[in-house]
């Protein structure tokens, strides 16, 4: 008999959508959806059934709609998503049914970032040190503790959104009162870290990383949205082995030990600080943004998309896998506000990269600006060095111009 998988998928975006086709693909699966928007066209019909919910972030919805599929197809061996506002709602519906996978504890450690942090300092792992703030007045005893640059941020935040640098006092007392800091809505502030930040990805199979990708941010995700006229990369190298990176293999698997993850993929910010020294930003239970995903496949010649469905259905990883390329990809942002009205440089930067481009999505003219780090638009790369890339997207950031208008 097939086996049930219940996939909840609010809205059908193309990321989200890789994820949905890998699962649908896998042996003997009937794939049954819960979504608020139905996807179209070809991935509809990835479903054998689907409940409509109307909030996707609802515990109570999810676990309603589930008990319509069960009704109709049996019990489900698997419930899965990969938003991560969903991590905690899942191991909660998990829970109800009986379903085997990631509990509702271990994803509250790695979705609250205060009870993270504090569980890596616990297994003596480096962290920013960080506090937990319910009034203006602590938050002020905070910056005199840890001191200047501070970084503010709520304590299930994702990414670096809703996250915000502060310099001063006079920007602190600011700050918290804007956020509406209190016992009820405390906010996150933490050390500001400074140095070169990575990322550090992995598969993971009961409760052993069996495999681990590393990227480099350029810049970093915050200086990016601080500077929504920036465009950035970020990029794989071929060669994650040797000194540069023997402590973050050291720290990473322990990282997933300490919040005690069994299957799935990880992905964790890291710091490498300028006295060498590496120190952890935050760690996510989920497949990575910006592109990462599709690039952790290109470095290797594999399906990200497979082997994460294969990790969360069967607790498997196809290993080993050797890292044959480097890979990058160049964010779309140009200067100023409103619609895209113009992009320059297209034509020049396909004659100088085009055989090296993996995959791209142009803006479109007339699209809004995204306030989103990932700006309106990207170019994914691949080369044999990891020099070869760092020049092919230097070309990219230097000659494709966004204009708003």
């Amino acid at each position: 008999m097939p086996r049930n998988i219940v996939f909840v998928a609010p809205f059908p975006s193309e990321i989200t959508m890789r994820f949905v086709r890998a699962v649908a693909r896998l042996e003997d699966v009937k794939l049954l959806g819960i979504v608020h928007t139905p996807p179209s066209g070809a991935d509809r019909r990835l479903y054998d059934d689907m409940v409509r919910i109307t909030d996707p972030l609802s515990t109570s919805d999810i676990i309603e709609a589930t008990e319509i599929l069960r009704r109709r197809h049996g019990q489900p061996v698997r419930i899965l998503g990969i938003l991560e506002s969903l991590m905690v709602q899942l191991g909660e519906a998990r829970a109800h049914f009986g379903v085997e996978g990631t509990n509702a504890h271990t994803a509250d450690l790695f979705r609250d970032k205060s009870r993270m942090k504090t569980a890596l300092a616990q297994a003596g792992l480096p962290v920013a040190k960080n506090a937990l703030v319910h009034s203006v007045a602590e938050g002020m005893k905070v910056g005199e503790l840890i001191g200047f640059p501070l970084v503010l941020k709520p304590p299930a935040g994702m990414g670096a959104k809703a996250t915000f640098r502060v310099n001063s006092f006079e920007d602190l007392h600011r700050a918290l009162n804007g956020f509406g800091v209190s016992a009820s809505q405390p906010i996150l502030a933490e050390e500001f870290l400074q140095g070169r930040e990575y990322s550090y990805e992995t598969f993971t199979t009961q409760g052993i990383p069996r495999l681990a990708s590393i990227s480099h941010y350029q810049p970093s995700c915050l200086e990016v949205l601080e500077n929504p006229w920036m465009q950035w990369t970020c990029m794989l190298p071929r060669e994650i082995q040797g000194e540069e990176y023997e402590e973050i293999h050291r720290v990473g698997p322990a990282a997933i030990r300490a919040l005690g993850l069994e299957n799935g993929m990880t992905h964790m910010e890291w710091f490498r600080r300028p006295d060498g020294s590496v120190a952890i930003g935050e760690i996510a239970q989920r497949p990575p943004g910006a592109q990462i995903s599709l690039m952790t496949g290109i470095v290797h010649d594999k399906n990200t998309y497979r082997a994460w469905a294969r990790s969360v259905v069967d607790n498997e990883f196809d290993g080993p896998w050797e890292r044959k390329y480097s890979a990058g990809c160049a964010f779309l942002r140009g200067m100023g506000r409103g619609r895209v009205a113009a992009i320059t440089g297209l034509h020049e930067t396909h004659e100088a990269v085009g055989k090296w481009i993996v995959e791209a999505r142009l803006p479109s003219i007339g699209q809004p600006r995204n306030d989103s780090y990932e700006g309106e638009g990207y170019i994914t790369v691949r080369h044999e060095q990891t020099e070869g890339v760092q020049l092919l997207l230097k070309k990219i950031i230097e000659t494709v111009k966004i204009h708003y208008a």
